[in-house]
Parts: C-alpha cells; sequence; structure tokens
C-alpha cells in the first residue's frame, strides 16, 4: 500500500525544476508511505513518476519504486496489492525470466511488458491504482481497480497532466490552477460526499472504478473500461445459479475462503478489524480457520449507550479464540479527530463514521500494518435496512391517497425527533429501532414522495440542492437514469446496483483508504474480490433476502463458524453521537464555522437556510445532525484548503 503521483509536462521544466516538484508531491503523500521514497524522470519527454512506499510485500530494496522493467520499457509507480501474482510469476519465470525480488509489482510489470496491458488485468485479483509510463511510446497510462478500492486523481491544465492519489498531491504542483465547482458542491450537499468522476474543482477528476486512462504524448487523455459493473450485474441476473441451499453456501464458503486466505499473505503484521456484525465476523472466522496462530482482531466502543458494539465484538473474540484487543473511546478522543477530518480528505467529505473509522485503525497500526475488514457485505448481500424500508414503504404507500399522506407527514413532523424517540422508548428494544426519532422524521419525508425510485433517493440523500444552492445545477447521475428501471427490473436488485457503483467506492471505501492510509495501516476487503462480486449477481433473491432475513446466505456462512446468538441482533452501523455533540463540546466551534456573515461572504450556501436548520438543532426542537454536519465539513474543508 503505497501513494503515486506525477506529472506529464510537454514542455519539459528546465534547470532541474522537476525533480524539486516530484519532491513536494512525495512529501505530501508521506503518510501513505513511511517506508520508501522513488522519483523517476524521463525528462526528454517531461514525465516524472513519484512513489512513497508502504513495505507489505519483499520489504528489501528489490520491492523500490518507481520500478523500470527488465527490457528498459516500461516504468510503474503502483498503490495497491495484487494477490494472483504468484501464478504469473510461475509463468514468466518458466519462460526464462530472473526476478530482482519477491514483490508484485515487479511480477505485474513484466507482465504488462510481456503480455500486454489488458490481457494482464483480466488476470489481476486484488487493489490497485497504478501509473504506467511507456518511454517508447511516450505514453502514461492510469488504471484504478474494478471496485474503486483504491484511489486515483487526475487533471490536465493546457500542457501539464497531473495525477496522484490524493488530491494534496496534485496540489504540490505549481501548475496547479484549478477553482471551486460550485455543481459539485452541491452533489456533495446532497450525497455527503462529491461523487465521481467529479471532485471539488473543475477540470478535476476522479478516475472511475475499472477504468483505464491512455494520454499519448501531448494528446488528450482517453479513458476505456476494462471491468463493467452494470454489465457484470446485468449479465449475472440473466444467468441466475440454480442449486440448493446446501450447495449455494458451499460454493460462496469456498469463494471467501480463497478470497480471505490470498489477502492473508504479507511479509508484515496482519489482522482484522471486528465489530461483532455479520460482514466481519465472516471475515476473521474465515482468516482463523485458514491460519495456524491466533488472528488478531481489534474493536472499538463508546463509553455511550446505543454506540457501543464492543461487548458484541468481544463475544465472537471469545468464541473464535482470536488475541483480540478493544479500545474504549472517550468522547474528548473523538473530538480531537474533528481538525484534522479536512486535511486527510482533502475534499468535502461528511460520513460522520470517518471518525471512529480512524480511531479503529489509529489503534489497530500500533500492534500491525495490514488490516482485513468487512467492507461490501451489505451491498453485496442486501444487508441495508433501506432496501427493505423502501419496498414496504412503496407497498404501503401506493394504497393511499397522496393527499392523505402529506397530511399524515405533517403531523409526523409537528413532533420533533427526541421527542419521539422519548414516546418510542415504551417499546420493547427488539421493536424499537436506534435513533427512533430520526426514523420516524425520515419516514414523514417518504410519505411525499410518488414512486419506489423516489422513496430510494430521498432515503439516500441529504440536502435537496434547489433548497441551498438554488443557483447551482447538480451534475447528473446514475440515480436520475431513467433505463436502470429497464436493466434492472427489481426493486431490491437496483438499489443494490446503486449502492455498488456510487456510495460503497466515493463513500465507504473513501473513508477507510483515507482513515487507514493516514496512519499508514493497509486496510484489505475480501468481501469486495471481483470474483465475489460477480458470484453474488448470480445469487437468487432469496439467498440475499429471505421474510425478514438479509444477507442470508452470508449468514449461513457464518453460522457454520459462530453460534446464530452471537450476531444477531438489529443492525447499528459504525456511529456516534453527533447531534448530542453539537449541542454541546462542539457548539462553538460549530458556531464559528456557521457564521451568517461568513457563509454570506463564500457564496455558495444560502446562509440564512444554514442559519434556521442549525437553530433548528441546538434548540432541541428538530435533530438535523447529519446536515449540519455536511455544511461543516465544507466550511473546514474550505477554512483548510479554499
Amino acid at each position: 500500500m503505497c501513494g503515486i503521483a506525477g506529472f506529464v509536462a510537454a514542455s519539459p521544466i528546465a534547470g532541474g525544476g522537476s525533480e524539486s516538484i516530484a519532491e513536494r508531491m512525495a512529501a505530501s503523500l508521506s503518510h501513505r508511505g513511511p517506508d520508501d521514497q522513488g522519483i523517476w524522470r524521463d525528462d526528454e519527454a517531461g514525465a516524472v513518476l513519484v512513489h512513497r512506499r508502504l513495505s507489505i510485500i519483499d520489504l528489501s530494496p528489490a520491492g523500490h519504486q518507481p520500478m523500470i522493467s527488465a527490457d528498459g520499457r516500461f516504468a510503474i509507480s503502483y498503490n495497491g496489492e495484487v494477490y494472483s501474482y504468484q501464478p504469473i510469476a510461475a509463468e514468466l519465470a518458466a519462460s526464462g525470466y530472473k526476478f530482482r525480488g519477491h514483490s508484485d509489482t515487479e511480477v505485474m510489470l513484466e507482465s504488462f511488458a510481456v503480455n500486454g496491458i489488458e490481457p494482464t488485468l483480466k488476470r489481476m485479483i486484488g487493489m490497485f491504482a497504478i501509473a504506467l509510463w511507456d518511454r517508447r511510446e511516450r505514453t502514461l497510462t492510469l488504471i484504478r481497480d474494478r471496485l474503486g478500492i483504491k484511489p486515483l486523481y487526475w487533471a490536465k491544465f493546457g500542457n501539464l497532466f497531473l495525477f496522484g492519489s490524493e488530491l494534496k498531491a496534485l496540489r504540490a504542483h505549481p501548475g496547479w490552477t484549478p477553482r471551486i465547482d460550485r455543481n459539485a458542491v452541491a452533489a456533495f450537499m446532497r450525497h455527503n460526499y462529491i461523487p465521481a468522476p467529479h471532485t471539488i474543482y473543475e477540470g478535476v477528476h476522479k478516475l472511475e472504478p475499472g477504468m483505464i486512462l491512455t494520454l499519448p504524448w501531448q494528446g488528450e487523455p482517453q479513458i476505456a473500461r476494462f471491468w463493467d459493473a452494470r454489465a457484470v450485474a446485468r449479465d449475472g441476473m440473466l444467468r441466475p445459479l440454480e442449486c440448493s441451499d446446501a450447495e449455494l453456501t458451499g460454493q460462496l464458503e469456498a469463494l471467501l475462503q480463497d478470497a480471505v486466505g490470498r489477502r492473508m499473505i504479507a511479509d508484515v503484521p496482519l489482522g482484522a478489524f471486528l465489530s461483532g456484525g455479520i460482514d466481519s465476523s465472516t471475515v476473521v472466522a474465515l482468516m482463523q480457520a485458514a491460519g495456524s496462530s491466533k488472528v488478531r482482531t481489534f474493536s472499538i466502543g463508546f463509553d455511550i449507550p446505543g454506540y457501543n458494539e464492543a461487548p458484541q465484538a468481544a463475544a465472537v473474540a471469545r468464541h473464535l479464540q482470536t488475541e483480540h484487543t478493544e479500545l474504549t473511546v472517550t468522547s474528548s478522543q473523538a473530538l480531537d479527530v474533528i481538525p484534522r477530518l479536512a486535511e486527510w480528505y482533502d475534499e468535502p467529505f461528511a460520513d460522520s463514521s470517518q471518525i471512529p473509522t480512524y480511531l479503529v485503525s489509529a489503534m489497530t497500526r500500533r500492534h500491525v500494518t495490514v488490516a482485513l475488514s468487512g467492507d461490501g457485505g451489505d451491498e453485496l448481500f442486501a444487508g441495508y435496512n433501506r432496501y427493505q424500508l423502501t419496498q414496504r414503504f412503496w407497498r404501503a404507500l401506493s394504497l393511499l391517497p397522496r393527499a392523505l399522506r402529506k397530511g399524515v407527514a405533517t403531523a409526523l413532523t409537528a413532533v420533533s425527533p427526541d421527542r419521539w424517540t422519548l414516546l418510542l422508548g415504551a417499546l420493547p428494544a427488539r421493536v424499537r429501532p436506534p435513533q427512533a426519532g430520526d426514523k420516524v422524521h425520515k419516514a414523514a419525508d417518504v410519505l411525499r414522495l410518488d414512486g419506489p425510485d423516489a422513496i430510494y433517493r430521498r432515503l439516500v440523500s441529504h440536502w435537496e440542492p434547489a433548497e441551498i444552492m438554488p443557483q447551482a445545477r447538480e451534475p447528473k447521475s446514475l440515480l436520475n437514469d431513467p433505463t436502470l428501471a429497464k436493466e434492472f427490473p427489481d426493486l431490491m436488485a437496483r438499489m443494490q446496483f446503486l449502492d455498488l457503483v456510487t456510495y460503497l467506492p466515493d463513500d465507504i471505501l473513501t473513508k477507510v483508504d483515507r482513515a487507514s492510509m493516514a496512519v499508514a495501516l493497509e486496510a484489505r476487503v475480501p468481501l469486495l474480490d471481483h470474483r465475489v462480486v460477480e458470484f453474488c449477481w448470480r445469487l437468487p433473491r432469496h439467498a440475499k433476502v429471505r421474510g425478514n432475513t438479509s444477507k442470508w446466505l452470508l449468514r449461513q456462512v457464518l453460522y457454520r463458524h459462530v453460534p446464530p446468538a452471537l450476531v444477531e441482533r438489529p443492525k447499528m452501523g459504525f456511529g456516534i453521537p453527533l447531534g448530542e455533540w453539537l449541542r454541546g463540546p462542539l457548539r462553538d466551534w460549530a458556531e464559528a464555522l456557521l457564521d451568517e456573515r461568513r457563509l454570506s461572504e463564500a457564496g455558495l450556501l444560502d446562509a440564512a437556510i444554514v442559519r434556521c436548520y442549525w437553530q433548528e438543532h441546538i434548540g432541541g426542537r428538530r435533530n438535523w445532525q447529519y446536515l449540519i454536519w455536511d455544511v461543516l465539513m465544507l466550511e473546514a474543508w474550505r477554512a483548510r484548503w479554499a
């Protein structure tokens, strides 16, 4: 795991200036790769590759990057891990290649040189962001892995082309001349992240998952897709697996065992995040089954009722006999993280679980260098509550006249979320949802909508941009693609697909990458092995959701290792008491960022509307915690970078 960057300047920089620029770009990514630094230049073409190394496989100098192919034609700067490199290495060795070391980097580089880029990509299982310079053709190729686990940004300013793992690497170049993209800000206000290919800046892009960008010297970038999630999903549903439950369970377990086993290869200490939920417990169970020694597991808990999953994680750890480490986080520890978020995330990002994700990463890094996580299970096995909520809501709403629905919504929102939480506190815990008041108000919002797709969009939206940014034009996205309903007639499959290609890479994987790499921890995600993804799209619906049980098939795999009673509980998420903190210890910090004059001078948001929401929140009349957090993360970003 590393950080990469570089540039191609059609007019080469004189006087050795490119070296000092490259040094600055490398320094900006030192947190991603504290073990080594490399810079390589093709001065005639004006191409520079930069690398910061976190040593995981082949810790020797033989794994140093940028690396040059044996024939001298290609140079590579690469971030990630390829878990299928060993059979490729064996084939290259059989053909006479003499390896200098045993890194996956060298294997991929030589396979690119011998077999070609796309044939090699088809055989690559893993996560990767790659910059490959062809010295003969003077062509730069950028590649991002199929699911978007590793980030890659690019921009072109006149004759200057920049790329890097994080935006701060591009900023380090003196040719960086961007402007804030107001339309991207509008998208951020809806989603709490900026969806790819957009960034906070005009003319600066995220390379989307499964894409190859080719830049001929003094030419324009061309982008093509080498793996298409939409085609995989569509084709998988057309060829459903016709097997018994026992056969499906066996096939999934075998596939996951292979995916997990491959991700346990490392020359450094390795462990796993464990929340005690279905996804992370399955990963840890398969790790423990595959290894000869105890797996090291890590979890955090909060000393606040309703936000502490640590006891459940500890129970699973005891059953699996892992070497478990647990950290109970105080409010002050969590609050200390907040001033650093804008530095780590480079552009506005407002998933508040970024805070506990960083804390568990920091604690884990004190013990190991690599950690496996359970991310991806909700998207692949239909685990999000919104999938069933959307379907239930629409079945009920379609029976009621629209006028009646709007009247009920008005009545529900007349009572504050906190009051609803208090009123519903009398219900038994097994039927009482966490943060019940928030859910009542979300249900009221849904009552005003027409159609299941509108309900889904509302459930995954924060602000309506037209309300807070009337002059901006939110970029079009898949959420408004009318052709999806024809390709994905099943509503649940449609929602799963949208989450797979939007929320997963742009929110979940971004959050995990930045939080883990801020402390130089490599996070691996075995459930997002592309073979697992392809298998899951061939599963019949009843293998994912059966009755009121989500992730049905994944649970069957887990139950072979862990008793159901240890993991069966309502879904909590990875949350923090954000609403309470904004009314309490964070109030002064928030007030400074939400100053009406400050907001007005920025000219991005409607300051009066923001202040109205803020006053309602601190007064306890409504719980606008997530909407306020969106604004705060935008303003914290402006304070740091704009």
